[in-house]
Parts: structure tokens; C-alpha cells; sequence
């Protein structure tokens, strides 16, 4: 019987590790698999770090070719959990399990071939994340925008009131005490200094909720990274006619949300690229941020996939709003990471970017509460 005490304590790609995925394949999958051995396994760590620890296995050449499971993958992708410590971890954790099955179940994500104490069984998907510059691509576009409506189709058992948001960000403002601020950079103080938190969470809450925007299940964070394209299929020269195969991946942040919360947040990431190798880990470029054009094709196109009659032009409207809420969230998501996290990022910098495009946003809405100008102008 799996240990779950094995699971925690072997990290990396160490000959006990290799041992344990072994008997980890031989007790949940079937066919060749009950036949695989630390010797014989294909075995690679793939990530790991502060979350959790990704490894890649795969049956060798002789057991593959004796097969007889037309469902038996040859490959598949071992998920080990970090540590679930810390004020509603462990729920996360739950909740981002059951998310991860109900998309296997739907074929909406990676197929689940196992739960094991301490991780998952999950199909292996030769894929890259999406760059930055790639969200603009019309096909790609199209399909993640259908993505995300087939997404907010979902009926999940969780809360279905959408208190996720606020709740997550009183959390974080909780956190921002004065010694913390007092800890910060002098370019940090200058902006939080002339700043009320917990005003402008009074504030975006009230102009929020006037716009009655549906509640539905969200993923609350569908950036380039959080998509992947299949590479096999990129790879494939023959048919180049052939739709993009796109996943969405990690749920963390999934919750019941507003609907404009979801799109808002997914054009306000066009401008922000996180592969930059160099402090602060990523650039802002906000003429990014998708036209007109581009915002109204991704609306009809989500609005289409949920057979929806609603005008795109009202929908792009409330949207616009909603961005107000993506730079709030995100800056506050900074400044507790800032103090907190190990990563190597630019936290400060990156609070203070999006408390700045928050503020000029905000600056924008007139008395009547529309914006002054079209999104397509928005710069700092």
C-alpha cells in the first residue's frame, strides 16, 4: 500500500522517487503498466520547486509494443503536491481536485488516470504555453474565448455566490498592515501612501455590482502561461488548415465570479509578458491591450459558443469596468507576495504597475459612470 509519508519526503528526480513512480503506475493504471520496474521506466522530473513536483513516465519500447488497452496511455504525468500548509490550503487543494476531475470528465482538460495519496495520475500533453504576442492570433483568440465560455457553462459544486473575489481580496488588504508597509520601497510608499484600501475596495464593490454582470463558474486567471497548445500538432506540417488544439490549465484561482471578471482580467494579461529574464521578470506593454476589433471578436465568439442573444456592445461595456477589478486583485496579489514569496519576480514593481493603470482607469469613468475614452487608447 502506497505510503503517503513517501510522497512528501522524496522530492527531485532521486533513485527513490523513480522507485515510487514505479509503484505508483504498477498500483493505478492497467495492462503493461502493472509490469513497469525503476529500471525500465522512462522517468524525467519536468518541474517542482515551492508547488508541486511534475514528473513525466513512460512504458518502455518492449511493453508497449505487448499493449492490448486501446485506453492504456504510454505516457503519463505524475503530480506530487507540495505542502498544503497555510489558512485554506487543504480546501484548495479539494477544490482544485474536483475542478480537475469534472474537466477530465467533460474532455475539457488532461484526462485523470488516477488519485493516489499525495497526487494524481494525469495524461501527459506534449505542450507549450501560449506567449504573450500569441494571444492575438484571431484562431487562437476564437478558441480560447470558446474555452472560457464552455467553462462558464460548467455547474461546479462550490459556493455559488461570488464572494471569492472579495473575500480573497480583504484577505490580502488584511495583510498589508503598517509594519508591513513600512517594509516597502520608497517607489511603493510614494503610491500607497495617497491610497485607502479598504475605500477602494468599498468603492469598486458598490460601481461593480451596479453593473449586475452574471455569476458564473470562473477560472480567474487565463493568461498565456495557463494555456497550452499541443506541439504535436504544431508540429504537423501536413495539415495546416487544422483548427489550434488548446488546453486550459491550473485552476487555483477558480471560483463562482462575475462573467467580466473572466474577460477583463484575459485582455488586461495581453499587455503583461512574464517570460522577461531579467529583474523584474516581466514587461508591461500597454499598448497591447486588444482593440476594439479584437475585443469584439472574442466577445461574439464567447457569446456565440454559449448561445447567448446578448449585445456584444453592452457585454464589451460592462467588460471594461471589470478591468478596474483585474489591476486592483493583481495588486494586491503583489504586495503580500512581495513580502512573502521566494520566486524570483518583481512584486513591488508589479503592484505598483497595477495600482497605476487601476488609478487611471478609474480616473477615466466619468460621473455617469461610462468610460471617457475608448479602451484602445488606454496608455501610461
Amino acid at each position: 500500500m502506497l505510503n503517503i509519508s513517501s510522497v512528501k519526503k522524496v522530492t527531485g528526480d532521486s533513485a527513490e522517487m523513480r522507485d515510487l513512480a514505479s509503484r505508483i503506475c504498477r498500483d493505478y493504471l492497467n495492462g503493461a503498466w502493472k509490469k513497469v520496474t525503476a529500471q525500465n521506466i522512462g522517468f524525467k522530473h519536468i518541474s517542482g520547486g515551492l508547488s508541486n513536483l511534475l514528473y513525466h513516465v513512460s512504458l518502455p519500447d518492449d511493453l508497449w509494443k505487448e499493449s492490448r488497452f486501446q485506453d492504456e496511455p504510454r505516457e503519463v504525468l505524475i503530480r506530487v503536491y507540495g505542502q498544503t500548509h497555510g489558512e485554506g490550503a487543504l480546501e484548495a487543494l479539494i477544490t482544485e481536485s474536483v475542478v480537475f476531475t469534472l474537466l477530465s470528465e467533460r474532455n475539457l482538460g488532461p484526462k485523470l488516470h488516477g488519485i493516489f495519496p499525495g497526487g494524481r495520475i494525469e495524461q501527459y500533453i506534449n505542450a507549450r504555453p501560449l506567449l504573450t504576442k500569441e494571444l492575438a492570433d484571431e484562431k487562437l483568440s476564437v478558441q480560447i474565448a470558446q474555452k472560457m465560455a464552455t467553462i462558464h457553462s460548467m455547474q461546479v459544486p462550490l459556493h455559488k455566490e461570488p464572494t471569492w473575489l472579495w473575500n480573497t481580496i480583504e484577505k490580502w488588504v488584511h495583510k498589508c498592515d503598517t509594519k508591513f508597509l513600512a517594509n516597502a520601497p520608497e517607489f511603493a510608499k510614494s503610491i500607497l501612501d495617497r491610497m485607502d484600501l479598504w475605500s477602494e475596495i468599498k468603492w469598486l464593490r458598490k460601481r461593480l455590482e451596479s453593473e449586475s454582470s452574471p455569476v458564473v463558474f470562473c477560472h480567474n486567471d487565463m493568461q498565456e502561461g495557463n494555456i497550452l497548445i499541443n506541439m504535436d500538432q504544431e508540429q504537423d506540417q501536413s495539415n495546416n488548415n487544422s483548427e489550434p488544439n488548446i488546453v486550459i490549465i491550473d485552476f487555483e484561482y477558480c471560483s463562482y465570479n462575475y462573467r467580466s471578471f473572466d474577460i477583463a482580467n484575459h485582455f488586461v494579461e495581453w499587455m503583461y509578458d512574464y517570460t522577461e529574464p531579467n529583474h523584474p521578470f516581466y514587461r508591461e506593454d500597454c499598448s497591447n491591450y486588444p482593440t476594439e476589433e479584437q475585443r469584439q471578436l472574442f466577445i461574439r465568439a464567447y457569446l456565440d459558443e454559449r448561445g447567448s442573444r446578448e449585445n456584444p456592445n453592452e457585454v464589451m461595456k460592462e467588460v471594461e469596468v471589470f478591468a478596474l477589478a483585474s489591476h486592483f486583485f493583481w495588486a494586491m496579489w503583489g504586495l503580500v507576495n512581495a513580502e512573502t514569496s521566494k520566486i524570483p519576480f518583481g512584486y513591488w514593481e508589479y503592484a505598483c504597475s497595477r495600482l497605476t493603470c487601476y488609478q487611471q482607469l478609474k480616473h477615466k469613468f466619468g460621473g455617469s459612470g461610462q468610460l471617457k475614452r475608448k479602451m484602445n487608447d488606454y496608455t501610461i
